[in-house]
């Protein structure tokens, strides 16, 4: 129970503070120049790399460093914290397929709490490491079935 309220805090400190990102008016409407971020820029913008990827957000010394979105070609993207141009603290990331994961990042990775959907149906909501499921967690099948305990590098170990 305190992990699901722990999340669902957390989500709505997301959801709450994503919106500001987008409602700063001009600041994000500037283009950023890979020669600006060579230079350090710092201050929000957009930044456009080639067709593979656009960040909308924040940027400290050249790097993108607070709140952002990152939008790839493929059409997967991340919105929340960034800390010098890596995934890092509170955000949610989509991919292409439609799996969703909305929790903790450290050094772009699932790291700390967070859940995880899948396209199917199948759900984990505990600890991650990694990118792996590690630590306590719940992880629930299209069936209902719902495995409850210990996983460890992406393997239920038990109760």
């Amino acid at each position: 129970m305190k992990l699901q309220i722990f999340i669902m805090k957390k989500l709505l400190l997301l959801l709450l503070c994503v919106p500001l990102i987008f409602s700063c008016g001009g600041d994000l409407e500037k283009e950023i120049t890979q020669e600006m971020l060579t230079n350090g820029y710092t201050g929000k913008g957009t930044h456009i790399i080639s067709d593979l990827c656009t960040y909308v957000g924040e940027f400290k010394d050249g790097k993108k460093n607070g709140e952002g979105a990152e939008y790839f070609f493929e059409g997967t993207k991340y919105v929340g914290e960034f800390k010098d141009d890596e995934h890092h603290g509170q955000g949610t990331f989509t991919n292409s397929s439609g799996a969703k994961y909305v929790g903790e990042f450290k050094n772009n990775r699932k790291h700390g709490q967070g859940t995880y959907n899948w396209p199917d149906g199948r759900q984990y909501v505990g600890e991650f490491k990694n990118n792996k499921l590690h630590g306590e967690g719940t992880y629930t099948f299209p069936d209902g079935t719902i495995q409850k305990g210990l996983f460890e590098n992406g393997t239920f170990i038990g109760r």
